[in-house]
């Protein structure tokens, strides 16, 4: 495997890691109950630590294809619940459980939430992991 493969795979690990991290940082240390869709962007972002882990262990890329699959429909997740945060019209009818989707437990600068910080990692993930399919021009190593 080239370095630079290996250096895209350690970024994608740290990266899910450091999001991992924050989740379960927010909600065991700071005790921010998690809404549904809080539930779902952990769902497809916790087993992204194992993937690109497992595969920065193996060296092997083609180990790391379910990554791009899951980070871009956490993507779409995290952009969702942000809106519903942001757009008033949107969370008009609140549906989302217990806990309200459209609550904001953090909001630095009035745009940073923690969907904010979610989609972010989702889409550097996304981002990178589309850059070495492309610059690759295939799947496999």
């Amino acid at each position: 495997m080239k370095k630079s493969m290996e250096t895209a795979l350690f970024l994608l690990w740290a990266t899910s890691l450091v999001a991992t991290v924050g989740s379960l940082f927010f909600s065991e240390v700071l005790g921010y109950a998690p809404c549904e869709l809080c539930w779902y962007q952990r769902i497809l972002m916790y087993p992204l630590v194992l993937i690109y882990g497992t595969a920065l262990w193996k060296k092997k890329w083609d180990v790391a294809f379910p990554g791009i699959i899951m980070s871009g429909m956490g993507m779409f997740v995290s952009i969702y619940h942000y809106m519903l945060q942001k757009i008033p019209s949107l969370s008009a009818a609140d549906t989302c459980g217990l806990v309200p989707c459209n609550g904001q437990y953090i909001n630095v600068f009035g745009f940073v939430t923690i969907p904010f910080l979610a989609g972010t990692a989702f889409i550097i993930i996304f981002i990178i992991h589309l850059f070495v399919v492309v610059k690759k021009g295939r799947i496999d190593v």
